[in-house]
């Protein structure tokens, strides 16, 4: 196992930008940046071992300066949506920006830890960054300490801890929104990737994509993923969830969820013969299908659009804060966060 750091641009502030690079004896590689401990690259062989970089991003810095896909960033306090754009925790209400319709989406475009500078540590065979976070930033209460560590093992795996502490109650549902094509970030469209998730409900989501409350089940309908089916067969089906959303955009209930590490997903791409399981301790996954990405030019000369990536987001779930019956997603007060998500490649 091997680390490098190289110099990656500079921050709005004009301060340097590192990106350090994992490497394991398979030649696989993780690059990642301590400017929104971003996944950059990852360079995963295929059925030939021919090495090609897997997930959506940009050359430098200064793209994910402006990003307005989420590529690779690590989403923090609040991944995904909030209704109404404010909470109530102990009987104090928190206005957040309203920046999705009348919603909140990511906790913030440009004040949001995708765009901030973390504190970088290398270790063995691993980054950890870690930010801290003001009470009342982007109207979230408490002083935050939020860390997340890449660590690259000998079997392929990249495995991403997540730890975060609160001196007051408070929101923190942090993901990782990494694009993945297993084809290689510039062979367009994955339609025709397959994927199977290990999750026999989901969240139905009205107008916004705010969850009804409800946890419905997916047999009999075209979200069922509980045996392996290619992302395109049905996304352009006329079931009222994905007109809502443009296609696949929802969160999944993992089945069994207990907190513990268990396979959430298996994503396959059948021309190249990579495959990628998840695993992970959350309680759900967004699968999003990428049907919002603004065409526009990526890193290495690639050109992204519709659809060029899919993301798997591990999660509580969305809104989680005004429904009682799902997994709270409130920590702080002697309440640590914790989770583990990793992708391996097979």
């Amino acid at each position: 196992m091997s680390i490098t750091k190289r110099n990656f641009g500079t921050d709005q502030q004009g301060r340097e930008v590192t990106l350090y690079t994992l490497e394991n004896a398979n030649g696989m590689k993780a690059e990642v940046t301590d400017l929104g401990a971003i996944l950059v690259n990852l360079y995963v062989p295929d059925k030939d071992g021919r090495l090609e970089d897997v997930v959506l991003g940009f050359d430098s810095a200064a793209g994910y300066l402006k990003n307005g896909s989420f590529f690779g960033a690590t989403i923090g306090p609040s991944a995904n949506r909030i209704g109404g754009a404010s909470f109530t925790i102990d009987g104090t209400t928190y206005q957040v920006d309203v920046n999705d319709g009348p919603n909140n989406l990511h906790s913030h475009m440009e004040k949001g830890y995708h765009k901030q500078l973390w504190d970088a540590q290398v270790g063995e065979n691993s980054v950890t960054f870690t930010i801290t976070d003001t009470d009342g930033n982007m109207g979230f209460p408490g002083n935050k300490v939020l860390q997340v560590t890449y660590t690259l093992d000998e079997e392929n795996g990249l495995a991403l801890h997540y730890h975060g502490t609160s001196d007051k109650k408070t929101i923190l549902n942090p993901t990782n929104h990494t694009y993945f094509n297993l084809n290689g970030h510039k062979s367009g469209n994955i339609e025709g990737h397959e994927l199977q998730l290990f999750a026999s409900h989901y969240t139905p989501v009205v107008e916004g994509a705010i969850p009804t409350g409800e946890i419905a089940a997916v047999a009999g309908t075209v979200m069922d993923f509980t045996s392996p089916k290619t992302v395109g067969k049905e996304i352009r089906s006329d079931f009222p969830q994905l007109l809502l959303t443009q296609g696949y955009d929802h969160n999944w209930v993992v089945d069994g969820w207990d907190g513990e590490l268990r396979k959430i997903a298996v994503l396959t791409a059948p021309e190249s013969g990579r495959r990628m399981v998840t695993y992970s301790t959350l309680p759900g996954v967004q699968f999003y299908a990428g049907n919002c990405i603004s065409p526009e030019p990526g890193k290495d000369g690639a050109f992204y659009d519709k659809r060029s990536g899919l993301c798997l987001e591990t999660q509580y779930y969305p809104d989680s804060i005004h429904r009682p019956q799902f997994p709270s997603c409130v920590f702080g007060e002697g309440r640590e966060y914790d989770a583990t998500t990793i992708y391996r490649f097979e």
